[in-house]
């Protein structure tokens, strides 16, 4: 089979397959009108521009109301992804409904946040929660408090990966970046997390507070050391990857006693 980008996944083909889940959970769905309008709208653009053009669409032709939209839009998630793999391999068609809760849900709490638990376990709502970070902070952190003990190896991922404060492909997490505490206080949860998938979220999220709070994400990891579980040795050596190919003497010192 061919190589195909991402972007080309988001396409006419994504249109119908849209269409066919959502018309009948909501028969006054105009299932031609819908794929014609992205079919014709997505010629030239880059891969967010065409998820966040099907979003737009999306709004145009479901029921203004939010709630009764994201109710709609959640029927038609399907199964949850039992692996550790596929959010986007398999799970790309839903990009656009994570980016309709990120663009249209900020005014709706309780109905967006429940439907980025229910997006995360078959996609990722890594992006999507971003927003619900910036307007509600402190209910925010409550919830993904929550999600790092939860059952599901998505949502707690989601946890850790969605307070990224430099996540690639989203915007800054500024208030974090300024104070990388409140993470910090979630990641505490998830350190000796058994799921590889996890702790690749957690050593990340650390690798990248160490670019803006090197002496607070090295002292944590200075703690995390003593005694180290297997997750909290391997979080460490992948936390400090960077470090330690740059030849940085306390990265190393630290990885060693590992």
């Amino acid at each position: 089979m061919a190589y195909k980008k991402l972007k080309d996944w988001f396409d006419k083909a994504l249109a119908i397959l849209l269409s066919e889940k959502i018309q009948p959970v909501f028969q006054g769905f105009d299932s031609q009108r819908f794929i014609r309008e992205i079919d014709t709208g997505i010629h030239g653009l880059e891969l967010k521009a065409r998820v966040e053009l099907i979003a737009d669409i999306l709004r145009e032709h479901l029921p203004q109301d939010y709630p009764q939209s994201i109710s709609i839009l959640t029927a038609v998630l399907g199964p949850e992804n039992e692996k550790e793999t596929g959010m986007f391999t398999e799970g790309y068609w839903i990009m656009p409904i994570a980016k309709y809760v990120e663009k249209y849900g900020v005014e709706h709490y309780s109905e967006s946040i429940a439907a980025i638990r229910e997006i995360t376990t078959r996609h990722t709502g890594e992006y999507c929660i971003r927003p619900f970070l910036e307007r509600y902070p402190d209910k925010t952190l409550a919830v993904m408090g929550m999600w790092s003990r939860d059952e599901n190896v998505h949502v707690r991922r989601l946890a850790s990966e969605g307070l990224r404060p430099r996540l690639p492909w989203a915007r800054k997490l500024d208030q974090f970046i300024a104070n990388p505490e409140p993470i910090l206080q979630i990641l505490e949860n998830l350190k000796d997390d058994d799921s590889k998938f996890v702790q690749k979220s957690v050593a990340n999220n650390i690798h990248d507070i160490l670019k803006d709070n090197y002496q607070i994400g090295l002292q944590t990891l200075e703690r995390w050391s003593q005694d180290p579980t297997r997750a909290r040795q391997w979080i460490i050596k992948h936390a400090l990857r960077n470090h330690i190919k740059q030849g940085n003497p306390e990265a190393i010192r630290l990885v060693e006693r590992c």
